[in-house]
């Protein structure tokens, strides 16, 4: 008897050890389907997580916005000839203008009607735009938050959002200064180079007028049969000058840009345009010390168009002798007025006319200056 009790517990324990092993493997088994049900789980919530990300980069709703189209007439000098007039725009410009082209296409076209019905448009007028003008083209198409935005580096950073892709790529081509704010300028940067000349040559034909396109700040800007490009290399400040057939005329002339500090540099030498009202330099953000540094080569300049950026400076003491010395007899500064984010300004314009110089008036809102040659 004693012999088979040791037996049976032998036994016993072989059944314990049996069924424990049991245990283990269905654990086991009940374990891997777990894994791959928490698996599936988080790839579908990280799917349904990108997809809702992906829709609302797609979502661009378009909201309603009243715009002040009137503008003021700041200064109206000389009389009307046959040598033409140049005439300076001060538009009043916020961030939601941006929204969309036509947008903006709209408010421009107002102040060119005003000044039409004022007859200071004619087939030799030049009309000057004011700095960076284009450069917030970078703003089109954006979502609401954008406009809504308090600061520009906030509104630049929904931008960085809507735009993942893009962003990403501008940001291996950015330069190691101010790279992020490098590489924002450049998210964009064929859409918007597309948009400045689609918008500005064709209120150039549409009213029959030369006109000097404020200016954007690109990435290694050209003009290649007949059309801006972009590039990849140092971001430059344009201007374009546009016929009255809506055509860019010569190449733009490249100021160096710094993207963290918005400065422009000034150019080693000024480019010389013909036009139907006299030959034509264009010195971007131009303060007239910058101005008499400046060597104009080749053709004597008769006039000088001066875009000047929402904060730029107006207190230019020289300003009659220094354009008198170098043989220039007409020209006129012109800034952005308005509020684009943090940054606001209403300068006063400068227009100089044989010899003598004049200031726009410091009220708010767009103005025209008018300069008759």
């Amino acid at each position: 008897m004693i012999k088979t009790n040791k037996i049976m517990i032998k036994t016993s324990n072989r059944g314990w050890q049996h069924g424990s092993t049991d245990l283990t493997c269905t654990a086991t088994k009940l374990k891997k389907p777990m894994r791959l049900l928490i698996t599936l789980l988080l790839a579908l919530a990280l799917l349904t997580g990108l997809g809702s990300y992906a829709h609302w980069i797609a979502q661009r709703p378009s909201s309603h916005y009243l715009s002040d189209l009137r503008s003021q007439v700041a200064l109206d000098i000389g009389e009307p000839g046959t040598r033409g007039n140049l005439l300076g725009i001060q538009p009043e410009l916020f961030a939601a203008d941006y929204q969309s082209l036509a947008r903006l296409r709209l408010k421009l076209a107002a102040y060119l009607d005003h000044a039409r019905d004022q007859g200071m448009l004619n087939e030799r007028t030049v009309v000057v735009l004011p700095e960076h003008i284009g450069t917030w083209l970078l703003a089109v198409g954006e979502k609401e938050e954008l406009y809504r935005a308090t600061e520009r580096r906030q509104a630049m950073h929904w931008m960085a959002a809507s735009n993942p892709l893009d962003f990403l790529g501008a940001l291996f081509s950015a330069g190691s200064d101010a790279r992020l704010d490098d590489a924002m300028l450049r998210t964009k940067a064929k859409a918007m180079a597309r948009d400045y000349q689609q918008l500005f040559g064709d209120l150039a034909r549409d009213y029959q007028i030369t006109l000097v396109a404020g200016s954007i700040v690109l990435p290694e800007p050209r003009v290649e049969r007949g059309r801006l490009e972009v590039g990849r290399g140092p971001l430059y400040n344009v201007s374009l000058v546009f016929d009255q057939a809506g055509n860019p005329q010569g190449q733009p002339q490249r100021h160096a840009f710094s993207a963290g500090a918005l400065a422009t540099r000034a150019p080693e030498a000024l480019q010389v345009l013909e036009t139907p009202a006299g030959r034509l330099g264009v010195l971007l953000g131009g303060t007239i010390e910058q101005f008499q540094a400046k060597a104009i080569d080749g053709e004597a300049v008769e006039l000088l168009a001066m875009p000047s950026d929402l904060d730029g400076l107006t207190d230019d003491a020289d300003f009659t002798e220094q354009l008198q010395a170098h043989g220039i007899r007409a020209g006129v500064k012109v800034h952005l007025r308005g509020r684009l984010w943090e940054r606001s300004g209403q300068s006063q314009a400068l227009a100089f006319d044989a010899g003598r110089s004049e200031r726009g008036a410091s009220e708010r809102g767009a103005q025209l200056i008018n300069l008759w040659l």
